[in-house]
């Protein structure tokens, strides 16, 4: 016993090292080493930075460059999770094998988790800016005929305000509350890495309505500096990218969509009936004016609105043959309008290819899209026309002269019709064809390349195209009162466009995991080059005539215009907790002169990730928080003209020729230039906070934000003899947009059979103008009007900009009321007690733009139903009722040659003449509106399991409660006046997936 002690006393470090051989073999044997490899579906190239992580554990491991994983695991454990930004997650059980090939497919219901971001993508984690996602499941229903529509309400800080009810008319889009006075405030559309010129196209009247709707994926809105500043000059009115839907490299798949709609007015505007006006007449009008009575009772606006029909079809086809994902879609649209004559037809194709080479190293992304229009634009002068030809008079004559319609008639005259009077409503609809042909294709082929030697770097090279035709006719009858003295139009225009893209950048992206850190920097260069040949011709009468004098100076002219940009970004985050973004870009243009060529735009933002501090990692009732704070500068140079920065000369027209002698010549004179004109500049500093709560079934963010406008694109009087015109685009005033945005997210149920999510956001946005002179806050100037009133001698606005108070703020005279609360005719406040009532005596009144915009989304499903709903409201915004004032007085009625109708509110006020300038007509527009309502049932399987089957039914334009007086309280420009009203549209939708 004691030799055995001393053994070990003596070997004790020899018997701790068998100790330990010993133990390390039993420990080896209990665990197992897995292998493998991750391949994509369905190319079977193998999938870099998968995650593989044995369920429930900590032990986890991510594939290399090749897909290729080893792992080490307990002896018989468990599930193996493969998992991957973009892809369905699966599970693999272990068992006796060590060895496995695992095939990953993508999930669209998942590519949330990446952000499609200026040139390139990024984490959703890793957003340091304010920047809102709307997907496929949120767009608005129903008979949508442009994609802005599918956005209206869905996120804070946009406003959408459809510009009329005209089929495939655009609407006005403000993102924080544009950023300019008299450049474009409208922010930059870019479709699949193609940014879209604001210009419009010849014979469509919305640019965007060349874009498929059902092609659309998702919609990305960059509303701060920090996220939009990648895109540098074009960017201070936000931007909008839009990612349509791409071939998933699975099985085949076939999917049917149908719309069929029914649209009708639901109101009209008010006006008197024949029995009222007869009634006016007799008792005011002179003997003259009696006898021009007829014995009709026309309703007008009944004549010129119908209901109106959409069907809107589409088919896609997607799959993936060998290592060649697809998709394919075709959609047809024919939609008529209310107002009569009024039609578009819309065909539109669209391809995509996404194949992958040389072990997923190479990418390739093809995609083409096109669209061709068919439409004839209605004469939307018969709707004034409608609002105030005389009720007691026939629609046709037994006559034939005028075609049968009914006019007013002068024999004394050379076309028999009394002049400069409204013709016939109805003839101005049937006697005029305007109609038009446009084409758009865009497209672009995108390689990225990932360095066999560096998998860390891409290169990214994409060449774009964005081509544009417009080509149209109008024709008016020769025997239509409108145009009898010319013998009637048939005239014609046409329009080129051709827009180029080349942008290459490097992205490289680099988990540094010793330090906790991940970097994720882009740097490039853009070339943007925008060409547009308008074409111009001589004016023909109906037959065919020449119109005399009416040869253009030139058959053509191309307008061109280039961008040349270099940018760069970096990303960087610490530990998942800190983040940063830094961006800045170079921007060249070809509008400014040598010393104002080039605009430098930079931003920088940070976030911090609260929830992945160790005092909140535990807490589960607290999801997701992370707050954000960003400065960035951003450009403008939409507004001015290409050539404005130089002298330039213009060729006279044939009307405006000059004599020597005998002879007469044209001759070019020289328009107005700003030798010094430079970007607009638009400083944002924006801060926010992100958070989920109890499994993210509550989600929402807030933001703050302060947008300062300095050298705006203002149009500004010139000294006399110091330029080529009165007035001239010149970089002055400064403007600011102050505002808080809130959205909130709520998922109150989610269970296999039920579930209901909803969510709500609101804007409030304050917008102050506080600079607009050269020396700052100069006295002496007022401010300039905008907003322009019908009626009267013309030249009246309805708003002033002016220092101090919000853009388009009213400036009227201040009505003065009688002791029952009733308008007193032409009598107003003095304002500065001189005894004289004149333009020194208007008041500053509301603001045309609403103060708080709130938009409430509803989504519940049951089983196979699905309900949906979408509701809108804009407070603080009022109108002027043009209407009112244009025709709500005597002088309308009996104040002309012939008898004409108004508005009743001559019943209320009784003036006898229009009183344009008062502020009794600026109303209350602030309204809550129903955009949309949705009905669906899901039948399942069909024709025997090959298929599935989808039927909904929706209402748009569901309700509006407003107390607005005129037809639809919601109008861009705040001046009521000759609408296109909005219909409300009832569909029948049904979608067949095979």
């Amino acid at each position: 016993m004691h030799i055995f002690t001393s053994f070990l006393r003596s070997n004790k470090r020899i018997l701790m090292l068998l100790l330990m051989i010993f133990t390390h073999g039993y420990l080896f044997a209990q665990q197992a080493t897995i292998s493998g490899i991750v391949k994509t579906a369905p190319d079977n190239l193998g999938m870099p930075g998968v995650s593989v992580r044995l369920k429930g554990t900590t032990i986890a491991t991510s594939t290399d460059a090749n897909g290729k994983f080893t792992i080490r695991i307990p002896a018989k454990a468990g599930v193996l999770e493969f998992s991957s930004i973009g892809f369905k997650t699966q599970e693999i059980a272990v068992s006796t094998t060590t060895t496995f090939t695992v095939t990953l497919s993508e999930d669209a219901a998942t590519l949330n988790d990446v952000v499609v971001v200026g040139y390139g993508t990024t984490r959703k984690q890793d957003l340091t800016g304010s920047v809102a996602v709307v997907s496929v499941k949120d767009f608005q229903k129903g008979s949508i005929s442009t994609p802005e529509q599918m956005l209206s309400g869905k996120v804070s800080g946009v406003a959408i305000t459809s510009n009329s009810g005209q089929p495939g008319s655009g609407s006005t889009i403000r993102i924080r509350g544009g950023s300019s006075l008299n450049a474009s405030n409208d922010p930059l559309f870019v479709i699949d890495g193609v940014p879209l010129e604001n210009g419009g196209v010849s014979g469509a009247s919305n640019p965007l309505s060349f874009i498929n709707p059902n092609d659309i994926e998702t919609f990305t809105v960059l509303k701060d500096a920090s996220a939009a500043a990648i895109y540098g000059a074009r960017a201070a009115n936000g931007v909008i990218i839009i990612t349509t839907k791409k071939g998933l490299g699975d099985a085949l798949k076939v999917s049917f969509n149908s719309v069929n709609s029914v649209s009708t007015l639901t109101k009209q505007l008010d006006v008197l009936s024949a029995d009222e006006i007869r009634s006016i007449v007799n008792s005011k009008g002179t003997a003259a004016q009696k006898a021009q009575l007829g014995t009709f009772n026309t309703n007008w606006q009944d004549l010129i609105y119908q209901d109106g029909f959409s069907t809107d079809n589409n088919i896609s086809i997607s799959g993936g043959i060998k290592k060649l994902p697809y998709r394919l879609s075709v959609g047809y649209q024919d939609q008529t309008g209310v107002l009569r004559t009024d039609q578009l037809q819309k065909t539109s194709a669209a391809i995509v290819f996404n194949p992958r080479f040389f072990d997923n190293h190479l990418k390739l992304d093809v995609n083409l899209k096109g669209s061709m229009q068919k439409t004839r634009f209605a004469n939307t002068s018969a709707i004034g026309g409608a609002v105030s030809f005389d009720p007691t008079q026939a629609t046709y004559t037994n006559r034939a002269d005028y075609n049968g319609y009914w006019e007013w008639l002068d024999p004394s005259t050379p076309t028999g019709l009394v002049n400069l009077v409204g013709r016939n409503p109805v003839g101005l609809l049937e006697q005029r064809e305007d109609r038009a042909k446009p084409m758009r294709s865009i497209g672009n082929i995108q390689l990225d390349y990932k360095f066999h030697f560096l998998p860390e770097l891409h290169a990214n090279l994409n060449v774009a195209y964005d081509v544009a035709s417009g080509k149209g006719t109008v024709y008016v009858d020769p025997n239509a009162a409108e145009s009898i003295l010319s013998n009637g139009v048939s005239n014609q225009y046409k329009q080129n466009r051709k827009n180029t893209v080349l942008d290459f950048y490097l992205n490289y992206v680099k988990e540094f995991k010793s330090i906790k850190s991940r970097v994720d920097a882009t740097a490039g260069y853009s070339y943007n080059d925008y060409l547009t040949t308008q074409y111009y011709f001589p004016s023909f009468d109906a037959y065919g005539n020449k119109v005399i004098n009416s040869d253009p100076a030139f058959a053509f002219n191309k307008p061109q215009y280039r961008l040349i940009s270099y940018f760069g970004r970096l990303n960087y985050s610490y530990d998942e907790r800190f983040l940063l973004t830094g961006t800045i870009r170079r921007d060249g243009s070809s509008r400014f002169g040598p010393a104002y060529k080039y605009g430098v735009f930079p931003s920088v933002a940070l976030a911090w990730t609260v929830k992945n501090e160790s005092f909140l990692k535990d807490i589960k009732t607290i999801s997701t928080m992370k707050l954000r704070a960003s400065y960035g500068i951003t450009g403008q140079q939409d507004g001015i003209g290409n050539y404005s920065y130089m002298s330039t000369y213009g060729l006279s027209s044939l009307n405006a020729q000059y004599q020597f002698g005998n002879t007469f010549y044209q001759m070019y004179r020289p328009s107005a230039y700003i030798s010094n004109i430079k970007w607009e500049e638009t400083a944002t500093l924006n801060i926010g906070l992100d958070f989920g709560l109890m499994d993210n079934r509550i989600t929402g963010s807030v933001d703050f934000y302060k947008k300062k406008t300095s050298d705006l694109l203002n149009l500004i009087p010139q000294p006399a003899g110091t330029n080529f015109a009165a007035n001239a685009i010149v970089n002055v005033g400064d403007m600011e947009n102050k505002g808080v945005e809130l959205t909130l997210g709520f998922n109150p149920v989610r269970e296999n059979d039920f579930n209901w999510d909803f969510s709500f956001n609101a804007t409030y946005n304050k917008n102050t103008i506080t600079n607009l002179t050269v020396v700052p806050n100069d006295p002496n100037y007022a401010g300039f009007p905008s907003g322009t009133i019908a009626g009267g001698i013309g030249g009246q606005n309805a708003f002033i900009n002016a220092v101090g108070g919000p853009k388009s703020t009213f400036n009227l005279f201040e009505q003065v009321y009688d002791q029952n609360g009733n308008p007193v005719e032409g009598v107003y406040v003095d304002q500065n007690g001189d005894g004289v009532i004149n333009e020194n005596d208007f008041k500053k009144g509301k603001q045309a733009d609403p103060k708080l915009f709130l938009g409430f989304s509803n989504n519940l499903s049951y089983k196979k139903w699905n309900l949906s709903f979408t509701l809108r409201a804009n407070l603080g915004n009022y109108v002027y009722n043009n209407n009112y004032s244009q025709s709500g007085n005597l002088n309308q009625i009996l104040g002309t040659s012939v008898i004409l109708n108004a508005s009743p509110n001559y019943l209320t006020t009784n003036f006898k003449a229009q009183q344009l300038l008062s502020d009794y007509y600026v109303q209350n527009a602030s309204f809550l509106r129903m955009d949309n309502v949705n009905l669906g049932y899901a039948f399942g399987k069909i024709l025997k399991t090959k298929a599935n089957l989808q039927l909904t039914a929706s209402v748009q334009n569901v309700f509006v409660i407003t107390k607005y007086q005129g037809l639809d309280p919601e109008v861009a420009s705040g001046v009521d006046n000759n609408i296109y009203p909005r219909p409300r549209t009832f569909s029948l939708g049904l979608n067949v997936n095979f």
